[in-house]
């Protein structure tokens, strides 16, 4: 089988009424190749593996090229910081959604510390960790040739009082430590046949005040060992608008013992211990400057910075920026004026933020290669990622196919870019449908009942369109001429069987498969499906063939199916769509309901009643 010299000829489908038209682009010469049992498609010898050869690295690139797209800056500028100036996918919107507050701003980071609800805490008021402390009361057992058993009080010098033993300091031992710690200091006195046991059954609570921006400043009651964490959630957590993460004081008797930064605990999992006595304040100070992070960050918070660290590269310590990240934008105010710059990230390091800033982290990456898929009759792999700017006919070289199998001249392509358009024009199709159906005016009570009627069954109908996903096919395939068109990221290249069937569906009483024969016509296919069905739209049917290409034909006054080039032939692989029938006895916008159903049936190969 030999191949000749191809003038490329593509034909564009449009969603409007003529359903298609063709477009021809320029000549693609392609050398003569002899075509062996396995080859690529179009001539060239199978190549191992393919397109194959290059890094995982550009593989990865290839994969996250739909999701990188330019930013408009001028629009992120003049929204005041509030749009990104580039569209997220679903996850991204999602989890940006779920980290902002209820005034739209990001919430700061760190804000679900507090919005657990849950304090975990022992229904004894102990655990293993808690330091013994002025007031608790430990039993104290002892047998063998000292017999004793007696409940001892700390006193506030931090001692328990042992007859015959002497004081014995016990304070801030932890409880799990306390029995080798007394029983170490009894075995001094007692060195043989006395043996203990020593048990601490209640802890002293402590009352501590919570103060500064919180939500519920008061008053709260723990142990002595309890974390600074308990206090500032039993006060509801720091406020998120006004309170500072950064600096949390304990003051007792005017003097700061302790400052924490709870982000040292976020990011760390830092938190020094420390031992509460009454009336401690846990003091939160005002809010430091705030910078609100957004873009291609881990965390898109707001982030408090110390006004002694305010750099670019203490920002991303905290926000994390994603691998991807080129460029950073950041708006904001200063004395002289409002600022808007667009910096390098390697720049950015060194870039000094201020409060209430607006830092995006942006993927400027342009993707040196793409990705594309191949489906239907091929062999080796269905995933190859190619050079930016490949065209079809090259890249199809290099895909293996069986030609007794493959209909490699009716190849076509699903293009996501294509689908949506044909998405967005169905919606606007059925928007007008609804406008004009219950907007529509009724002179009569009887009228009326009629319109709500239509109004119901129309609204059921947009329902169901609704639903309907367009394939988003793009016709590079006609009379053996298969157009040499640039390649798009996400792109999916389908190679159609070879069959020797012609399918039959929509409204005909046995939808089904037919052997081609080169005598019948439409009308024999029809008739062979046992006719048309009561609601089939019997003068006009769809015919797809093979390249993917749809065709309206219709019943001429001697009843031959014609398409606008004379009678209509078909080819094994095609497809004969009978689409139903309107009523026009019943339904007022049959033209718009006509041509919402003649759109889904070429952009979908669908039919719905």
């Amino acid at each position: 089988m030999k191949m000749n010299k191809w003038l490329v000829l593509v034909s564009v489908l449009v969603l409007a009424f003529p359903v298609s038209a063709q477009v021809s682009l320029q000549t693609v010469t392609g050398a003569q190749q002899n075509v062996n049992t396995t080859q690529g498609v179009f001539g060239a010898p199978n190549v191992t593996g393919g397109a194959q050869s290059l890094s995982r690295e550009q593989l990865m690139q290839a994969q996250l090229a739909a999701q990188s797209q330019q930013m408009d800056l001028s629009q992120y500028i003049q929204s005041n910081g509030n749009s990104t100036g580039r569209n997220f996918n679903a996850q991204q919107q999602i989890a940006m959604a779920a980290n902002r507050a209820d005034d739209g701003k990001p919430k700061p980071y760190g804000h679900n510390l507090f919005t657990s609800g849950f304090v975990a805490e022992r229904s004894d008021g102990l655990n293993s960790q808690y330091r013994v402390s002025p007031g608790d009361k430990i039993a104290m057992q002892m047998w063998g040739a000292v017999v004793r058993s007696q409940i001892i009080t700390v006193d506030n010098q931090g001692n328990i009082f042992v007859p015959d033993v002497g004081p014995i300091r016990v304070k801030d031992i932890p409880a799990t430590h306390l029995n080798a710690v007394v029983t170490e200091s009894i075995k001094q006195i007692y060195p043989n046949n006395v043996n203990v046991y020593i048990n601490l059954l209640t802890a002293t609570p402590v009352s501590v005040y919570v103060s500064g921006p919180v939500q519920r400043p008061g008053q709260y009651a723990g142990l002595a060992s309890d974390s600074v964490l308990f206090f500032l959630i039993s006060a509801g957590g720091i406020d998120p608008q006004r309170g500072s993460y950064r600096n949390v004081s304990i003051i007792r008797d005017g003097e700061t013992l302790i400052t924490y930064d709870i982000y040292d605990f976020l990011k760390n999992g830092k938190l020094e211990s420390f031992s509460f006595k009454d009336n401690d304040v846990v003091l939160v100070a005002e809010q430091g400057p705030m910078i609100t992070v957004e873009g291609s960050a881990r965390y898109p918070f707001r982030f408090e910075l110390k006004p002694e660290s305010r750099s670019g590269s203490d920002l991303i310590a905290y926000s994390r920026p994603l691998n991807k990240t080129t460029h950073v934008a950041v708006t904001g105010n200063r004395p002289h004026g409002p600022i808007s710059v667009y910096v390098p990230f390697e720049e950015f390091e060194a870039f000094e933020v201020e409060d209430g800033d607006v830092v995006l982290f942006n993927d400027d990456i342009r993707p040196k290669v793409i990705s594309v898929q191949i489906s239907g009759s091929y062999e080796g792999p269905s995933f190859y990622s190619l050079k930016k700017g490949t065209r079809l006919v090259d890249m199809l070289s290099y895909v293996a196919i069986d030609p007794d199998s493959a209909n490699f001249e009716n190849v076509y392509i699903k293009r996501k870019s294509v689908a949506q358009q044909q998405k967005q024009l169905l919606e606007q199709s059925l928007q007008r449908l609804e406008r004009s159906v219950f907007t529509a005016p009724a002179s009569s009570d009887g009228e009326a009942l009629i319109r709500s009627r239509e109004a119901q069954l129309v609204a059921q109908f947009i329902e169901r369109a609704r639903k309907v996903k367009p394939l988003g096919k793009v016709i590079v395939a006609d009379n053996n001429n298969v157009a040499n068109i640039r390649l798009e990221q996400g792109d999916e290249i389908v190679i159609p069987e070879r069959t020797d069937v012609i399918q039959v569906s929509g409204e005909v009483m046995m939808p089904q498969a037919l052997v081609y024969n080169e005598n019948a016509n439409i009308e024999d296919y029809i008739a062979w499906a046992a006719g048309f069905t009561e609601r089939a739209e019997a003068e006009q049917v769809l015919v797809i063939h093979a390249n993917g290409l749809s065709r309206f034909v219709t019943l001429d006054s001697n009843n031959f199916w014609l398409d606008g080039d004379g009678e209509a032939t078909l080819k094994p692989g095609d497809q004969i769509l009978v689409l139903p029938k309107v009523d026009t006895k019943l339904m007022q916008s049959v033209k718009d309901i006509t041509q919402i159903l003649y759109q889904i049936a070429v952009t979908a190969n669908a039919v719905i009643d």
